[in-house]
Formats: C-alpha cells, sequence, structure tokens
C-alpha cells in the first residue's frame, strides 16, 4: 500500500471514531455535581448560614429577564448560524408546552458572553435544566431529543 493510501486509512479511522463518539454523547443530559452542603444556623452560631450563593437563575434571570418555571426551567443557549439550535428550540418548546411548571428559555450565545463564559458553555446548543429554586441539575451539549428531555426533568 502506498503512503497516501495510508493516511486516508488513518484519516477515515479517526474521523469514523470521532463520529461515533458524537452521536453516542451529542444531546444526552449529564450529572451536575452537587453544590456542597450550606451549615443551618443555629440560635448560638447565627452567623454559621453565610449568605445563598448565587443560583444559576440569578444569572440566567438577569440575561433574559423572565420569570422561571415552577417546577423546571429548560434554558438553551443558542447561536444565529447553528441548525442543531433550531431542532433543540422545537423540542424544549414543545416540552415546555406539555409539561405543566416548565418553561423555556433561549439566550444568544454571542450576545451573552459573560454568561457563556461564567456557566462554561462550550458549544451551541447547549441546554441547561434548572430545579424550581433556580439551582443547575444536568445539561446537555448538542441536540436533545424530546424523551431525552423527559427524562430530564423527570429524574
Amino acid at each position: 500500500m502506498s503512503a497516501g493510501a495510508w493516511v486516508l486509512l488513518v484519516a477515515l479511522v479517526v474521523a469514523g471514531g470521532f463520529g461515533l463518539y458524537r452521536a453516542r454523547t451529542d444531546g444526552r443530559f449529564g450529572r451536575t455535581p452537587a453544590a456542597p452542603g450550606v451549615p443551618a444556623a443555629t440560635p448560638d452560631t447565627p452567623e454559621a448560614a453565610p449568605a445563598p450563593e448565587p443560583t444559576t437563575w440569578d444569572s440566567v434571570s438577569a440575561a433574559a429577564g423572565v420569570e422561571p418555571g415552577e417546577r423546571a426551567t429548560l434554558v438553551q443557549f443558542s447561536s444565529a448560524f447553528c441548525a442543531p439550535c433550531r431542532a433543540t428550540r422545537r423540542v424544549l418548546s414543545d416540552v415546555a408546552g406539555v409539561v405543566p411548571g416548565v418553561v423555556h428559555v433561549e439566550i444568544d450565545a454571542e450576545q451573552h458572553l459573560d454568561l457563556v463564559r461564567a456557566l462554561d458553555v462550550v458549544r451551541t446548543p447547549t441546554t441547561i435544566v434548572l430545579d424550581a429554586t433556580g439551582a443547575e441539575r444536568t445539561r446537555a451539549v448538542g441536540a436533545p431529543r424530546k424523551e431525552q428531555v423527559l427524562d430530564a426533568l423527570s429524574a
């Protein structure tokens, strides 16, 4: 086999492996590590309870200007030239319309770079599921399917 054929073969194997990796991980929700517990204040030590940390929702609401869902909020980071973002928008809007107490919020990543950096959003679409308190529960990078979103909400 010639050197060119070997280069082509290696390129095809690498591209195929990357494609399989992306197909396996794209749009899947992963667990978000739980925040460490905050010690409760007691009558003897009122200073034991520090001021509450700002939640993910505090950052998102400042950018989006909307109210959180009673049960959950689906925050989607998208960009103008992102084809999977349009499919994700349809899926999340559909879920928000079907599941009571769930709200879908779409944020343009290009317009809110400070928020993108603060929340460690590395590509679009990224979907972050927030609970009723505004804390991040899980996130998916890529376009999730409707079943995946419903499973993430029920977990």
